[in-house]
């Protein structure tokens, strides 16, 4: 029950009588000399139809005077038809009991009423004394017996809540202390901390759209609770109060904190602040002023001089500068100015401390096999630590300074490490080798080839760990064919890989059908030749049943690499969450293995690779980062086989230097970036495949009504019948059904023109999720 139940209640039950000795009473007389009730009065009218105020006439409002009272006793009024059990209640504002007493004093407006205290009742206190709300909600005789304050702040507060506190439940309140500030809370929504930013954050506006009474709490609150009075300190004031978080203060500042974006206009409010400390104290100081943007501002400024200056430095200095910096900026990766967009140097520095710890350990020194082994345990994480730098700055400014950093660290790292394995392949060989060297893949049943252009080591980490949180993920190495681009790279990653060559003098890198002749580019005969190998191709549109195998290209990163350069680092886990999305609707159309594969990595250097001269004169194709020199030419630069045709030669570029001038995107050359790759094999839980212990015993068909019956385990089983099992939108059924007690279920088709085809029965488990699937001829019982 809330207070208002309990209100209406006690009203009505004024007109309780003792049949044995008394007649019922005409009417309850309910006297109000200060008018305390009367900002309730609407909503009372709204619970109590028989309740009828005496004043100048409005009938719409039941009021009117004590002449239009006496005719709704009457019953004489029609709009106003009141069952003859129903006992009226005539509330009188601004009169006392003892005014109607006093009959021969009586004002000429209630002596219509006077006559009616002797057959009607009041709503009083035991002692005779009108209610008021006070002593209402305060006694214990007939009131509600709540423990509320006496002082007159909190009655006060009392008035201008009360309309509020009519909702409010009873037994939560009862033997709680209520004092002014729980009316004020009340009458402001329940929630000054909030009440206080929004103020704050919208200035005027706030108290615009609060009713007065509302108003008026809100500032009693903000005195009693935050020792501050929003009307005459002012808003600027305030500001300062919740930078500074100190006292009460601090649990607004830690609600800003929680949700500050909810609060759009305080950040700028702060700063019309004038700080406690200016910036030649911040300069001289270790300490940190956390709730001023100001200083933050400012360590942002020093911060971004701080990596400009990196440039000058050698790469071993530059890797403890870094360290150095993050230890002083790191706290600032934890304050509200990160949410807000404001410290985006501060989360920069985050990775560039990564980058720099993972590129003190060379990538130099050991055989292949060591290099790789290098790549797979540490050395990604440094390419990929490049990108999240990358990713959170925006501004000019911040670009160039975290640009300036990764140059300093990162471009002698990936230079010597790229030499390096360089000069290893030449002396030796490359792990991947030609055509000749290859062992083709096998493929099961069911297992889908997804690939995706571009897939680089670090970025396949990250898909990697996003796929894991729903399926199993298994992983596998792979070194790109050379040359690291897609002409060669997807072809030999693809099913068709026994079917193909390389001719010789191709300028292209695009290898053709051994058994014609024709060339693969621009995809028509790679597209004829996989269905012809009975592989289906399968697009956004069509993802196909889940049986045999399947081809399937999506997620272009390489193209996004091309187009954007280093801004590709931004777009990355955009380009993640669409292939994620791609994977686990193949998954649940019924393909049972994903094997994902790419043709290559890409180098990536803010501010550009560095550039090797190799004259066009000299080549048929000259590609970033490799070309097909003319016979006779010669170069400085080392020849590597091509995987389709070892006896056709193309030229790297050096280290991670490119034939071209201010790409910072590129690949086609010999480096751990480009060359070593990562495969991926999805497959569901072995929880999602784990088949509960039952056996189906018999199945059925009349007509289209498909009847079965299971041994074991049958609690949470359903019954579907769908064309692609792993697809729920293919059920062809009227409803999915329960299994009986008994083991059975029952489903009937609902196409008639389904009769004859193939299908499968599959078993749902509690979650819906596919636990069994049986093939089935739709209509037909198996012998």
């Amino acid at each position: 029950m809330n207070v208002i139940d309990y209100l209406v209640k006690s009203l009505r039950d004024a007109a309780i009588y003792n049949p044995d000795v008394q007649v019922a009473p005409a009417c309850i007389l309910w006297p109000d000399g200060d008018r305390q009730w009367e900002p309730i009065l609407p909503r009372l009218k709204l619970e109590i139809p028989e309740l009828f105020t005496l004043g100048d006439y409005d009938p719409g409002d039941r009021t009117g005077p004590a002449i239009w009272l006496r005719c709704i006793l009457a019953r004489a009024i029609d709009d106003y038809p009141l069952p003859a059990e129903t006992t009226p209640i005539f509330y009188l504002p601004g009169v006392k009991r003892q005014d109607l007493r006093a009959v021969e004093t009586c004002p000429d407006l209630l002596k219509p009423l006077a006559e009616l205290q002797y057959r009607g009742v009041f709503w009083s206190q035991l002692n005779a004394k009108d209610w008021t709300i006070f002593a209402f909600l305060k006694s214990d005789q007939g009131g509600l017996g709540l423990d509320v304050a006496r002082d007159n702040d909190t009655k006060s507060a009392l008035k201008l809540a009360l309309y509020r506190f009519l909702d409010e439940e009873l037994e939560p309140i009862q033997g709680k202390r209520l004092d002014q500030d729980y009316f004020n809370t009340l009458l402001t929504g329940g929630d000054p901390t909030r009440d206080l930013l929004l103020w704050l954050d919208q200035g005027d506006a706030f108290q615009n759209t609060r009713h007065p009474n509302e108003w008026q709490g809100f500032i009693s609150l903000c005195q009693s609770k935050f020792d501050f009075d929003p009307e005459n300190d002012g808003a600027l004031h305030g500001a300062g109060k919740l930078a500074e978080h100190t006292g009460p203060w601090n649990v607004a500042w830690e609600r800003f904190c929680e949700a500050p974006k909810r609060y759009p206009h305080l950040p700028n409010l702060l700063r019309q602040c004038h700080p406690p400390n200016d910036t030649l104290f911040w300069e001289s100081s270790d300490g940190n002023f956390p709730g001023w943007p100001q200083w933050n501002d400012h360590q942002e400024q020093k911060l971004r001089q701080e990596l400009m200056a990196l440039g000058e430095n050698t790469a071993p200095n530059a890797r403890q500068a870094l360290l150095e910096l993050d230890a002083q900026h790191a706290s600032r990766r934890h304050l509200v100015w990160v949410e807000l967009g404001e410290s985006p140097l501060a989360l920069a520095l985050g990775h560039l401390a990564i980058l720099a710890i993972r590129t003190q350990t060379s990538l130099a020194a050991g055989g292949i096999d060591d290099l790789a082994q290098g790549y797979q345990t540490y050395g990604w994480e440094a390419d990929n630590a490049v990108l999240e730098a990358l990713a959170v700055v925006d501004k000019t400014p911040d670009i160039e300074a975290v640009t300036t950093a990764i140059r300093a660290v990162y471009l002698p790292w990936a230079e010597e490490s790229a030499r390096y394995l360089q000069k290893t392949v030449a002396e030796g060989s490359y792990p991947r080798g030609t055509i000749l060297d290859q062992k083709f893949p096998t493929y099961e049943a069911g297992e889908c080839v997804l690939f995706v252009d571009g897939l680089r080591f670090d970025v396949a980490k990250r898909l990697q760990t996003r796929l894991s949180e729903a399926f199993e993920v298994t992983t596998a190495i792979a070194w790109a064919a050379l040359p690291s681009v897609t002409a060669t790279g997807k072809a030999a990653v693809s099913p068709l890989q026994p079917d193909l060559c390389g001719e010789d003098d191709v300028s292209d890198f695009e290898p053709c059908l051994a058994d014609t002749g024709q060339s693969l580019k621009g995809g028509y005969h790679f597209k004829k030749r996989l269905k012809e190998r009975n592989w289906q191709r399968l697009e956004r549109s069509n993802l196909g049943d889940g049986q045999g195998n399947a081809w399937y290209e999506f997620g272009d990163i390489d193209h996004e690499g091309h187009d954007r350069g280093w801004k590709l680092a931004k777009h990355i886990d955009t380009l993640l969450t669409e292939i994620q999305e791609q994977i686990t609707l193949l998954i649940q159309v019924g393909w049972q293995k994903i094997r994902i594969v790419t043709d290559h990595g890409w180098l990536l250097l803010p501010g550009g690779l560095p550039k090797t001269e190799l004259p066009s004169v000299l080549t048929e194709t000259k590609w970033g980062r490799c070309a097909v020199i003319k016979p006779g030419a010669t170069t400085d630069q080392r020849l590597f086989p091509w995987f389709w045709n070892p006896h056709q030669y193309f030229a790297f570029a050096d280290g991670i230097s490119c034939f071209r001038r201010g790409d910072d995107y590129v690949h086609g050359g010999l480096s751990l970036q480009e060359c070593l790759c990562l495969e991926l094999a999805v497959t569901r839980r072995l929880e999602q495949n784990a088949n509960p212990s039952v056996e189906i015993t018999d199945i059925v068909w009349k007509g289209l009504r498909c009847t079965i019956a299971v041994a074991g385990d049958i609690a949470g089983l359903s019954l579907d019948i769908r064309t692609h099992p792993g697809n729920s939108a293919s059920s062809v059924v009227l409803s999915v059904k329960e299994f009986k007690a008994n083991g059975t279920a029952s489903v009937v088709v609902e196409n008639e023109d389904l009769e004859g085809q193939s299908a499968y029965l599959i078993l749902l488990d509690a979650n819906n999720q596919v636990i069994a699937q049986y093939p089935v001829e739709i209509g037909k019982t198996n012998p």
